[in-house]
């Protein structure tokens, strides 16, 4: 009591300011995620994207940025935008009635409140259903259409249409009619897919999966595609060469164990491996994560 009753008008101001300096440094130099929400431009995304020699590692956000959302859901969308994330990937499949919508599995059992096949139902019916994560947190959201995506991302973010439907024709006509086409590419291991894609729209943008160097070559020469999606299996300095010198940008996953070290703090070998030999786009589950690091490390704007 006596050591409070000696401190002056004049000290308890001056320890007001100095902690009020304090408060305001440790903010502004922190690096939580509020103060990873660039919005980044998306004229500097699709600048990158195209430049497949850029020393620029561009983060893939798998089925949204959905670690504290619900996956393939609008406000998965939504924060990825806010983090500055440079590619959202979607899944999408066709109900019944012809609508396409966003869905990773071919039922609705695990991420929505309902059961049944997309392919059994119509949008009617899975409008009813809310989404729901893993642990069972239920969304006020609903299942999301393939058009009300693309109308969010218009101008903000890219999109890698992971292709859970044979429905081509309704992809490309809905890519058309949003005006999406610079935003958006298109993904399939099945190259009669990609082919279809093609044929609808010759400028359409196609990143075909590739399992051997030799699968790699073929899909430059079929599609000259800007970027290629590879597996660790065959993953060499000599392939990542071959992309890069017909400008192709190269896509690995960090999904799985390299996400989870990622999250427990681990986070820097996983990104030496995974650029080890060339690799300059990285789909992850933890975008927020693997962004503060990439920026870190001067290897993300």
């Amino acid at each position: 009591m006596e050591i409070m009753r000696s401190i002056t008008n004049k000290n308890i101001i001056n320890y007001i300011a100095v902690f009020a300096t304090i408060f305001f440094l440790s903010c502004s130099n922190t690096n939580t995620s509020t103060a990873t929400r660039t919005n980044t431009d998306i004229s500097k995304i699709l600048d990158e994207f195209h430049n497949a020699s850029s020393k620029t590692v561009l983060v893939a956000a798998h089925r949204g940025a959905h670690m504290d959302n619900f996956e393939n859901s609008l406000a998965s969308i939504h924060e990825a935008i806010a983090l500055g994330v440079d590619v959202v990937e979607l899944d999408v499949r066709t109900t019944k009635d012809g609508f396409l919508v966003l869905m990773h599995d071919s039922n609705i059992d695990r991420t929505t409140t309902g059961k049944g096949k997309v392919e059994d139902l119509t949008l009617a019916e899975l409008k009813t259903f809310r989404l729901k994560s893993p642990y069972g947190r239920i969304s006020e959201e609903t299942i999301p259409t393939f058009e009300e995506a693309l109308k969010i991302i218009k101008g903000k973010i890219m999109v890698d249409i992971d292709m859970k439907t044979d429905n081509v024709k309704g992809l490309v006509e809905m890519v058309q009619k949003t005006g999406t086409n610079r935003y958006v590419f298109y993904f399939d291991n099945d190259y009669h897919q990609l082919d279809a894609v093609k044929k609808m729209e010759s400028a359409a943008q196609i990143m075909p999966r590739a399992y051997s160097f030799k699968m790699a070559d073929s899909a430059v020469v079929r599609y000259a595609p800007p970027v290629v999606h590879i597996d660790p299996k065959f993953y060499t300095k000599e392939l990542s060469k071959m992309l890069k010198d017909n400008n192709s940008r190269i896509w690995i996953n960090a999904l799985g164990e390299a996400d989870a070290y990622i999250r427990y703090g681990n986070g820097e070998k996983v990104l030496e491996d995974l650029l080890s030999n060339g690799a300059n786009m990285i789909q992850t589950d933890e975008p927020e994560m693997l962004l503060e690091l990439l920026r870190y490390k001067k290897l993300h704007y």
